[in-house]
């Protein structure tokens, strides 16, 4: 028998793939989550690596055969959100495995050194690493280096 199927879950983030990697950014509102997804992409983009949005600001998460997939809702699909804009678009995928959560915490709540730990996101277990907020700079590096991503094969 098929598992039954479930309300995926409506969840705010941002989602990206890289390769065949799919990246969860989470945070509050005005954490740097699509700075953070932006950067990625530019720099996956300049290292001729695949990479696209698959949704900004709202997902719909659901657990499929044991992995975490997020889809973006119809209504925003191919749209960032821009501070100070109006959405603009990009190239997407309207859905994506994810590999990696990250979530964007105070810098004083993120450890310099971080354990490999897995959390739940709408019932699936999730490696996840914490960030600093508003700082892609020091993020790029370390997203890429979780996935083992050029620079860091």
């Amino acid at each position: 028998m098929s598992e039954p199927a479930s309300q995926p879950e409506n969840i705010h983030g941002t989602a990206i793939l890289i390769g065949d990697r799919g990246v969860l950014i989470t945070g509050p509102s005005g954490t740097g989550k699509t700075t953070l997804a932006l950067t990625l992409l530019d720099h996956c983009r300049a290292r001729a690596l695949f990479s696209r949005l698959i949704g900004d600001d709202r997902l719909l998460a659901s657990a499929q055969a044991g992995r975490l997939v997020c889809r973006v809702p119809a209504t925003i699909a191919g749209l960032a959100e821009v501070p100070g804009f109006m959405p603009r678009p990009l190239p997407f995928e309207p859905a994506g495995v994810i590999d990696l959560h990250v979530r964007l915490v105070p810098k004083a709540e993120m450890a310099r050194f971080q354990e490999e730990i897995s959390e739940p996101v709408a019932g699936c277990s999730v490696p996840r690493v914490d960030l600093a907020e508003r700082n892609a700079a020091t993020a790029l590096p370390a997203v890429m280096a979780r996935l083992s991503i050029m620079p860091f094969l």
